[in-house]
């Protein structure tokens, strides 16, 4: 008999784990996703990725602003519904929906667990230098990303990914893993293993202020910090007051033990060197002026750079 799944998830991470579904032996019943929210300086009113993936299928889309005692929930109870999978869905679950489905309800994290347990994981994953990633599913439980593991996957990164090229890696990653995992599921032949607390962290959504450059860190942890704000919210600096993105920098291995005030700029002929701590250089490769397109660092110093001058220091 053909298993009722209810989807939930919201943004762009989101839509290839509904796709495996849509694609698969199961029937999606419904999907649950966030309100449509206004996007861009006009404030358009814009549906979540996975809304417009599921009206592409007219599966029927359910966005409470808030699940609990709402309507959308009273609706949701009353459907047959076998498992629940989520993704990146935005809200918790109260315990009457998360006990609701014959098989439980889980849900497919951009992390291997216990390690960044929250909204983050990706992020935290590049600014700390992690060698690799992958992805969990396990059960759902009140707790955020406790409950049990049903399966794990790695792949490394590597120095070239940023953020949004590991969404785009892991999205793929967890569809696959999550269609390989359902059949035993359903066939109850997995023995969840509970998450060691011990190795717990955290990895909660990225605040405003750790978007800004700190000059002090190494070129390497700015290398990290840079590729996790890629594609979005981008890392910036100040330079005469002004704010200023920097999307894309590498580490210069073989300059070091400078003795720079860190955030000065080195050299800027060819290429834009800027002092950093504990000896290190980084070298800027794509940025972004205020009031200006992305460019790269040749266009920069070519045009809105032209006058910038060794000595100059960033953080100002």
């Amino acid at each position: 008999m053909t298993k009722n799944i209810l989807f939930m998830g919201t943004p762009d991470f989101a839509v290839p784990v509904l796709q495996s579904l849509i694609n698969s032996e199961y029937h999606v019943i419904g999907v649950v996703t966030q309100p449509d929210r206004p996007v861009g300086r006009k404030k358009i009113l814009t549906p979540s990725p996975v809304k417009v993936e599921a009206l592409k299928h007219h599966i029927p889309v359910f966005q409470p602003e808030k699940l609990s005692a709402s309507p959308e929930l009273e609706q949701l109870l009353t459907l047959n519904i076998d498992l629940i999978v989520t993704a990146a869905y935005g809200q918790f679950l109260p315990s009457c929906l998360l006990n609701h489905p014959t098989h439980r309800s889980i849900n497919v994290h951009a992390s291997l667990l216990p390690k960044y347990r929250g909204g983050a994981p990706i992020q935290y994953a590049l600014m700390n230098g992690d060698e690799q990633t992958g992805v969990s599913i396990m059960y759902m439980e009140k707790k955020m990303d406790a409950g049990d593991i049903l399966a794990q996957k790695a792949i490394p990164i590597l120095e070239t990914d940023t953020v949004s090229t590991l969404f785009d890696k892991l999205s793929q990653l967890g569809s696959l893993l999550l269609i390989e995992t359902l059949p035993k599921l359903f066939a109850r032949q997995i023995e969840a293993i509970p998450q060691d607390e011990r190795l717990v962290t955290f990895s909660p959504a990225l605040k405003r202020e750790e978007e800004l450059m700190d000059w002090h860190q190494t070129a390497q942890q700015l290398n990290w910090k840079i590729r996790a704000m890629n594609a979005w919210p981008g890392a910036y600096t100040y330079l005469n007051g002004e704010r200023f993105k920097i999307w894309e920098a590498v580490p210069v291995l073989d300059i070091k033990d400078h003795d720079k005030t860190v955030g000065t700029v080195l050299s800027c002929n060819h290429e834009l060197y800027v002092a950093c701590g504990h000896g290190t250089v980084l070298s800027l490769r794509e940025v972004q002026p205020a009031g200006k397109a992305k460019m790269s660092i040749q266009q920069y110093l070519n045009g809105a750079g032209k006058q910038l001058q060794e000595g100059v220091q960033f953080g100002n």
